[in-house]
């Protein structure tokens, strides 16, 4: 039975940043009995932090959260952006030259975050989006800028808020039974790992069932 967690992310939100370790973890774990995907779900203005000051306080808040033993770099943040679509929009055209893992989305993510670098400006995204996948920078930017690109990242910024949820990351574990959990803001590994654990226990036990009964009796 296809088991499918989906991670709802925007590439250089922080909180997004420190739930990498858990999405890394769930994949070495259950890599070989669930499907793992990553979609965008940007970051609105009401989401955002109005000034660099107020992002610094964000910084410090979420790295006392993580008990982390360095501050993330606000270098990188430019206040007249009122979304963040060019770091997202490079991880995403990645994916239409076979990369569909985590290294373009983690360089960039990392590149902001860890080193301050503008990732805001195409040029400067696409150099990093590139190198880390080994990708011609021009085909990448091309498609990054293409509207197929930023229709599919609209669409699943509204599939995101059509859960009615509002942080992200938002961890989505669909099976094919029906059943459905969403985590939202979520990024400790034991509640998820509880729930992909529980679900897959339900999905071994059904194909027993179906082993030993088949399909239902029609109506």
């Amino acid at each position: 039975m296809r088991i499918t967690v989906t991670d709802y992310l925007d590439v250089v939100s922080s909180w997004c940043f420190w739930s990498e370790p858990t999405w890394a973890e769930l994949k070495k774990r259950y890599q070989d009995r669930v499907e793992f995907q990553w979609k965008i779900a940007l970051m609105d203005p009401s989401g955002l932090p109005t000034s660099r000051e107020q992002e610094q306080w964000f910084y410090r808040r979420s790295g006392m959260m993580m008990r982390s033993s360095f501050m993330l770099n606000t270098d990188w943040y430019d206040a007249t952006l009122k979304e963040w679509l060019v770091p997202n929009a490079i991880a995403e055209a990645a994916k239409d030259f076979g990369v569909t893992d985590d290294r373009v989305r983690l360089a960039i993510a990392n590149a902001a975050l860890r080193d301050g670098k503008k990732v805001g400006d195409w040029n400067v995204a696409v150099e990093i989006g590139a190198a880390a996948a080994n990708l011609d920078k021009t085909k990448l930017l091309n498609g990054a800028q293409s509207s197929a690109v930023e229709k599919r990242i609209r669409a699943a910024t509204a599939e995101f808020h059509s859960f009615q949820v509002t942080q992200r990351p938002a961890f989505l574990i669909d099976t094919e039974i029906g059943d459905r959990a969403i985590f939202s803001g979520v990024v400790e590994l034991e509640p998820l790992a509880a729930t992909v654990h529980s679900m897959l226990d339900d999905a071994t036990a059904y194909a027993a069932h179906k082993a030993h009964f088949g399909d239902p009796p029609p109506k």
